[in-house]
């Protein structure tokens, strides 16, 4: 976030009508500042590099690089950086790509204006914009294919960090000092985690790191 206060948004879309419509849409809104706007994946990672927004508004469908294959990249490369995708669809197959790949917020193109600015801003805050019922099917659906799994593979090394500290009863805050990020990526990290684990509270994830073995890892 800039020192105004403003989330500092990067637009990307391979149509410019729909970029300056999203750009006016939340310039009027206010609280926004748009710094960087991308045509296709490629272009969109190599804007995100040298403008570090704090949210990422991408279609998914595009030219050169798709934005699933965009989001992954971008979020690998800059994990303070959250990821909205806009699609006309919100079909199980279409979120499934978006949370596997990092995305914190998912969006109909035809949403009415106030929801695609409230969705935004929340991403933009560290809140999670997913349709429930399609990621609880996304995650059934990659469980079947064997992606996902009950132990603690299921999580990435970050994942099983920020837990492993949370699980031992350090607020958000202390978290994030510990590992030396935001607040805010602690927060939207442990809303990863419960997506992934299907669990919703923190004495459910509490349990799940101590059958798991977190707990008993050295350090922290």
């Amino acid at each position: 976030m800039s020192e105004a206060g403003t989330f500092r948004v990067m637009l990307v879309d391979d149509h410019p009508v729909v970029r300056k419509g999203l750009r006016d849409l939340l310039e009027d809104a206010g609280g926004f500042e748009v710094v960087a706007e991308a045509t296709d994946g490629v272009e969109a990672v190599r804007a995100a590099e040298e403008s570090r927004p704090d949210v990422v508004v991408m279609d998914v469908m595009m030219p050169e690089r798709d934005g699933v294959e965009a989001c992954r990249e971008i979020v690998q490369r800059l994990p303070e950086t959250k990821v909205i995708m806009l699609t006309v669809s919100t079909g199980e197959d279409a979120v499934v790509g978006a949370v596997a790949a990092g995305a914190t917020g998912f969006v109909q193109k035809h949403a009415g204006s106030e929801e695609l600015v409230e969705a935004i801003r929340g991403v933009a805050g560290g809140r999670l914009t997913l349709p429930d019922h399609a990621v609880r099917r996304g995650f059934e659906l990659m469980s079947e294919d064997g992606e996902l799994r009950s132990g603690p593979g299921v999580l990435t090394a970050r994942e099983r960090e920020v837990l492993r500290h949370y699980a031992a009863g350090k607020p958000y805050a202390a978290v994030a000092e510990s590992l030396g990020v935001s607040t805010i990526t602690v927060r939207n990290t442990i809303y990863r985690i419960e997506q992934k684990l299907g669990v919703g509270s923190k004495q459910e994830i509490v349990v799940w790191a101590a059958r798991n073995g977190l707990l008993d890892d050295d350090g922290g």
